[in-house]
């Protein structure tokens, strides 16, 4: 589980193919201030909002390996350049965002990035799918920044981003087409899953 925070950008600098016939490829990323020192092999890091896991690491870097389904599902992964960093969170760490899973729901597509002052209105397009889902005033993940919905129809929904968030994350160079990885809260999932059952649970 994740929070949200990203905690630095780090920048994918190699793409290398695995060779299992698979499409799955190896991505080194330098971890800018992250801070590998504590990472071990097999832990979980959020890449722009994609929990991955780590595979190997040197002193700056980390390579971790992704499949074809999460290069289909997801945005942001198969070129050279910056990526939000965050490490999965430990038992007693304070939690500032919200609950993330790092599991992408969808990849939207930046509609306006427009300047309100220091600020940025920025305006997404999600999946039609993703809309029942998106509440004002709720929690949404985009590319692993967690943001409160200031407004939403359907399945477009706007945030603001306060001059922090355009200078901590990769949020700040978004432009209008760009797609952006989205993950939906997850109490907006659980409830519609209780919800919509039909059964009661055994006493």
């Amino acid at each position: 589980m994740f929070s949200g925070i990203v905690a630095a950008v780090g920048r994918i600098v190699a793409l290398t193919p695995r060779g299992d016939g698979a499409g799955t490829l190896r991505l080194i990323i330098d971890a800018g201030e992250l801070g590998v020192d504590d990472v071990a092999l097999g832990d979980s890091i959020a890449c722009s909002g994609v929990c991955l896991t780590v595979v190997d690491k040197t002193a700056q870097t980390f390579s971790v390996d992704v499949s074809p389904e999460s290069l289909a599902c997801t945005a942001g992964l198969t070129a050279e350049g910056p990526v939000n960093l965050e490490k999965a969170l430990r038992l007693g760490d304070r939690l500032g965002g919200h609950l993330v899973s790092g599991h992408v729901d969808g990849v939207g597509e930046v509609v306006r990035f427009d300047a309100i002052g220091d600020n940025r209105l920025l305006e997404v397009r999600g999946p039609e799918s993703l809309g029942r889902y998106i509440a004002r005033k709720g929690s949404i993940t985009v590319d692993g920044v967690s943001l409160t919905v200031n407004s939403v129809d359907g399945p477009i929904f706007t945030v603001n981003l306060i001059p922090h968030t355009l200078q901590a994350t990769t949020l700040g160079v978004l432009q209008p087409g760009c797609r952006v990885n989205l993950e939906v809260d997850l109490i907006a999932r659980y409830c519609e899953r209780l919800l919509g059952s039909s059964e009661t649970p055994a006493p």
